[in-house]
């Protein structure tokens, strides 16, 4: 039951990543992408209909993890108690930003909601590949399975450590690159105009950037965690998703060029996903890896809930989840096809 649910919260996590991921990239971009108000708009236009749904997905994440595996959540919350306000705040913040910049017909009070919006948008990918990077490296967990950690300490990567330092700081810039470049192919898809064109060329540049990073933080992470890619040569069910990701970033170079947008954007989604999943697949069954002794590492056995109690939530999970694919299919299908502004007063 432990491996069913390891599985779950992998898929969740990585549905919000794909998901909330080009709205972030997408929100990083806009005030460079859109020149105007009426541009900006469009790009509001473009994501409105999605992103408050798509940050649903986190929450179901949150609930797998604490119906699960909650001694893991709850040494987690704790010890990244302060990572996770800023991320909370950036996440308020771009709501914010979203709902209030067109309730004034005002240039200056819409530059500033923009500015946030970007500020907010941009930050998120870097906490959360910060904070993926601090699974990967390890978290310095008592015999008790508790942790805290200061915000940085020497940046070295070896203990002490903090939650930035430099193999972190690297994670959280290739999935910022990541993320931006998904984006950017979601609103060459979604826009047209001098929007699509200058968001075409944002997703050409941002792939080349992510191609370039991803060696490099494959290669740190060999360094950090040897362990970790032995695991992928040893685990099949790694191979598929590591495949999906390396086609799906050598696929969205000629579907740019070519003008197939939506074929960009799905090869961005196989690419995004298929790292996350392939990540998880190698991470299996570690949820918080101890850089001190391995044998302090909060795992799917140590860390799992009553399995009676797993059983009644997958069959829940079992009835909810067509609910909410469906109601997903049904949102993407009612505002397929291209967006034009938003009109005066809408709030995206």
């Amino acid at each position: 039951m432990p491996e069913i649910w390891y599985a779950i919260s992998a898929f969740l996590l990585t549905v919000y990543v794909v998901l909330d991921g080009f709205d972030f990239g997408a929100g990083a971009l806009h005030v460079f992408v859109a020149r105007s108000d009426a541009e900006r708009r469009q790009v509001l236009a473009a994501i409105g209909p999605y992103w408050d749904a798509n940050e649903v997905w986190l929450l179901a994440a949150g609930g797998a993890l604490f119906v699960a595996f909650p001694r893991a959540l709850s040494a987690g919350v704790s010890g990244f108690y302060f990572a996770i306000f800023l991320v909370l705040w950036c996440l308020i913040v771009r709501g914010i930003s979203l709902e209030f910049r067109s309730h004034l017909e005002d240039a200056v009070w819409r530059r500033t909601w923009d500015f946030f919006f970007a500020v907010s948008s941009a930050l998120l990918p870097v906490f959360l590949g910060a904070a993926l990077g601090n699974l990967l490296r390890g978290v310095p967990l008592d015999a008790d399975g508790w942790f805290e950690l200061p915000l940085f300490t020497d940046f070295s990567a070896r203990e002490p450590v903090g939650i930035l330092d430099w193999y972190t700081g690297l994670v959280g810039l290739f999935a910022f690159a990541a993320l931006t470049a998904h984006g950017a192919a979601f609103l060459a898809w979604k826009t047209g105009g001098p929007v699509q064109a200058r968001s075409r060329t944002a997703a050409r540049r941002g792939y080349r950037a992510v191609g370039a990073l991803w060696l490099a933080v494959t290669l740190a992470t060999a360094s950090v965690h040897p362990r970790f890619l032995p695991s992928l040569v040893s685990r099949p069910l790694a191979w598929l998703p590591a495949a999906a990701a390396l086609a799906g970033i050598l696929l969205v170079f000629p579907a740019l060029r070519g003008g197939r947008d939506r074929a960009a954007f799905l090869a961005s989604s196989a690419f995004v996903g298929g790292l996350s999943l392939a990540t998880a697949a190698c991470m299996y069954p570690v949820l918080l890896r101890a850089s001190g002794s391995p044998d302090l590492s909060l795992t799917t056995q140590n860390s799992a809930g009553d399995s009676s109690g797993l059983a009644i939530a997958l069959s829940w999970f079992a009835v909810a989840m067509p609910l909410v694919l469906a109601s997903l299919v049904l949102v993407w299908r009612l505002h397929r096809g291209k967006v034009a502004s938003g009109s005066e007063g809408e709030s995206y």
